[in-house]
């Protein structure tokens, strides 16, 4: 388990972390999102004992890491995958990490193995891919086969299958009682992966509940119409205070009118309906519609800013 309990820093004049507090349990994916500059990278950071906390602490299975004995045997952890010795070889680097711990080489074998290595662990990293990078770190962050594992962008530099391969290799491990927690900015993977999300903005919690609650809080929802009088239908739609989102073809995408409205609006009007169908929001219009006015950074399109307020409700939001 993870427990970070009003945990503060700041760079400067810059509080990168804002009095945060959360959990992270075990038996569950856990995503850690936010918008760049959230202060994401600073809590692993925190939690790892690289950086230490202005105000609160972080504890991994209940102590902080700097008093685990042998760490690699509680967390794993990627950070950053180049953060290796590039001209030793995969299996050297990783057989350095496993005699600091007491770890067998056998393990060694075995992680590299795991994780697709075997035909290059005798080569240099500074030859590695990107994609070959993040496998090394991975096989790094399993090395002493933890119970813990805190993984920033574990899927940066890979190629579909490699993704699934990883998204199957989270879900076992927490299916097997052990704690992970991923940070990642690929929301349709996370949409996949993770059970639970953790997502912060400016440093603050903004969300702590399920990826499904996440989900269904956001008020992005819309309706799907297929009519072959699509053009007369959106006229009745606008009319009763709808708003078309998109229009294709026969194809309307309607917002702020529930499915039952359009229905009865339709059948007023006689207009024949061929499909009427509530479309949920997705992580990432979810993930967007929360975090608007907690980027670090704005852009604009066409000159005019981005929106930048945050309204609705989600399930462990924080002040902002």
């Amino acid at each position: 388990m993870i427990e970070a309990r009003d945990l503060s820093k700041r760079y400067g004049d810059k509080l990168a972390v804002d009095h945060l507090s959360f959990t992270v349990r075990p038996g569950a994916v856990t995503g850690f999102l936010g918008p760049n500059g959230s202060g994401k990278s600073t809590t692993m950071r925190l939690l790892l004992g690289l950086d230490r906390p202005d105000t609160g602490s972080a504890t991994i299975d209940g102590r902080h890491y700097r008093d685990l004995a042998e760490p690699l045997r509680v967390v794993g952890a990627l950070l950053e995958a180049r953060a290796v010795h590039s001209g030793r070889s995969a299996y050297n680097n990783l057989l350095v990490l496993a005699q600091s711990q007491g770890l067998p080489r056998k393990r060694v074998d075995e992680v590299i193995e795991l994780v697709g290595l075997g035909t290059v662990a005798q080569k240099r990293v500074k030859g590695f891919s990107l994609g070959m990078g993040q496998r090394l770190g991975i096989a790094a962050a399993l090395l002493g086969n933890p119970d813990v594992l805190v993984l920033d962008e574990p899927v940066n530099g890979l190629d579909p299958e490699a993704i699934l391969w990883i998204r199957n290799l989270l879900k076992r491990l927490a299916s097997e009682g052990r704690t992970v927690f991923v940070s990642s900015h690929l929301m349709n993977e996370m949409a996949v992966t993770a059970d639970h999300l953790i997502v912060i903005g400016r440093g603050k919690l903004m969300a702590d509940c399920t990826t499904e609650e996440f989900i269904e809080q956001s008020s992005e929802k819309s309706v799907l119409v297929k009519s072959p009088e699509a053009a007369r239908l959106a006229e009745v739609i606008t009319a009763d205070g709808g708003v078309i989102a998109k229009a294709d073809g026969d194809e309307l995408t309607v917002r702020t009118l529930p499915a039952p409205r359009i229905g009865h609006l339709a059948a007023s009007a006689g207009i024949e309906l061929h499909e009427l169908s509530p479309q949920a929001a997705s992580l990432e219009e979810a993930f967007m519609e929360l975090t608007r006015g907690s980027a670090e950074y704005e852009g604009s399109i066409d000159g005019a800013p981005l929106p930048s307020s945050t309204d609705g409700s989600f399930p462990g939001r924080g002040a902002a």
